[in-house]
């Protein structure tokens, strides 16, 4: 008993789906999705296997609304499930059974699903719908929207608990591991919407340190140093961001920069001092610096 989206990037060709329910850990029941297959949303009376066995499908080059109608078929349950898929092409399709919980229902738009059951009314599909469709950003922004347009027009009937998103590549690649761009679940939480965009920030953070690593790496410092400030703009109280920035900027002589990064990491986490002479080995920082950085803790 939820509500959900499945959607693809055009621009991308990115996968994603994502949900918002009054149900622990709907993460683990919903949300399915393999890069250059699809994507699945499984839900109401759910049936798990709607996600494996759809993906299976779609991964041998058969369409979303060729593989819901076969395993719609195939089920006995059929009428109190609601599923959406979208194949890695953009092919769509929904089912929602006659006997989902009301306020129960799903729209179909461009490369897009979006579905709900046991809503408070009937306008929190076409809110639902209108949020996507008007959202800006990348598809984890316009995913989010779309839930937040939901809960904005009243949302499951019983409250929120629990919210996941999960994001993949167009193209499988042999690396599977890689492919998956995003997963964040919210088990359990009185805000999840609100908790899944803070995770989403922390990940965009974390990925922003990365992308300043491989800019260092380049020896392109004024770039390192753009994505470093995003790091820290998008998690600001993450003192362990601020650390391994400081480490990367120390590195590459920009001691000025590095040093203030330090002492507010430290400031608010002064074990991390602790770690500066265990990466020694690394290459990480130098013997003869490990002192001066120290010397930093308050």
């Amino acid at each position: 008993m939820t509500y959900s989206i499945v959607a693809r990037e055009a621009e991308s060709g990115y996968l994603g789906v994502a949900v918002q329910s009054h149900y622990f850990s709907v993460g683990s029941i919903v949300t399915w999705a393999e890069s250059g297959a699809g994507a699945v949303a499984t839900q109401s009376i759910a049936n798990p296997d709607y996600g494996p066995r759809g993906l299976a499908l779609m991964r041998d080059g058969r369409g979303a609304a060729e593989v819901l109608a076969t395993l719609v078929a195939e089920d006995a349950g059929r009428e109190v499930r609601q599923v959406a898929m979208i194949d890695a092409r953009g092919g769509v399709a929904a089912h929602t059974g006659d006997h989902c919980i009301a306020a129960a229902g799903h729209l179909i738009g461009d490369g897009f699903s979006v579905q709900a059951n046991m809503m408070v009314d009937d306008s929190v599909v076409p809110a639902m719908y209108a949020g996507y469709a008007r959202a800006g950003g990348d598809l984890a922004d316009r995913m989010l929207a779309a839930l937040d347009a939901a809960q904005a027009a009243g949302g499951d009937v019983r409250g929120q608990q629990s919210a996941a998103m999960l994001i993949v590549r167009d193209a499988r690649s042999e690396r599977p591991w890689r492919d998956v761009l995003l997963e964040l679940r919210v088990e359990d939480h009185p805000r999840p919407l609100d908790e899944l965009r803070r995770l989403l920030d922390m990940k965009r953070a974390y990925a922003s340190v990365d992308a300043g690593d491989e800019a260092l790496g380049a020896g392109d410092v004024e770039r390192a140093m753009s994505h470093y400030q995003q790091a820290l703009d998008l998690a600001p109280d993450n003192e362990e961001l601020q650390f391994w920035a400081a480490v990367s900027l120390f590195k590459q002589a920009r001691e000025t920069e590095a040093t203030d990064l330090f002492r507010r990491a430290f400031a608010k986490h002064p074990q991390l001092a602790d770690l500066v002479p265990r990466v020694v080995h690394l290459g990480l920082v130098r013997a003869e610096d490990v002192e001066r950085i120290v010397s930093l803790r308050p």
